[in-house]
């Protein structure tokens, strides 16, 4: 057994007793109960795992839970699908992330089971843009290197990138 120590969207767990070699996939469903997390492949293929690192300098980065164990999130601040809406003080969503409402209102969702790994990825660019603005016509490139490796199973990537593309020419201050 090992001791973890980490932050999850904003709420911090530890010191647990945690077998070390656990994914992390597996400790966020059953230890904590956040399953908006999807076990999709398990060889870290899909990315539908994917879940957000808040570094110490300020960035994010994607981190796939599926071939990940729990012991390499130690120490870590992470965000997981769960931590994107805004909710009240009992818990009840009242403002969606711009991500998830762009996803919406471009049908971007079939089954759902991509749904937060693709949000994830398009968040940690959205803030990655905000830091690092790109030119307007690099922006389908950009998407296609960010999202590219996400497997939709069914098939949903043209509006996973239609939602993307509008939302990061709509944003002001994420291209130049």
């Amino acid at each position: 057994m090992s001791t973890l120590n980490l932050t999850i969207n904003g709420k911090q767990y530890g010191p647990l007793e945690i077998d070390p070699g656990m994914p992390m996939v597996n400790f966020l469903h059953e230890y904590l109960n956040l399953t908006g997390t999807k076990f999709g492949c398990g060889e870290g293929i899909c990315h539908a795992c994917v879940v957000i690192v808040d570094n110490d300098d300020g960035t994010s980065s994607t981190r796939r839970t599926c071939i990940a164990n729990v012991m390499l999130f130690n120490n870590l601040n992470i965000r997981t699908i769960e931590g994107h809406a805004t909710k009240n003080n009992v818990g009840e969503i009242i403002a969606l992330h711009p991500v998830q409402d762009a996803f919406i209102k471009n049908f971007a969702f079939q089954c759902g089971w991509c749904a937060p790994g693709f949000t994830n990825e398009t968040v940690a660019l959205i803030e990655k843009l905000k830091q690092k603005p790109i030119a307007k016509d690099q922006v389908e490139r950009v998407i296609e290197d960010t999202l590219g490796e996400h497997v939709c199973r069914c098939t949903g990537y043209v509006r996973y990138f239609k939602a993307a593309k509008n939302l990061i020419l709509a944003t002001k201050g994420l291209t130049i």
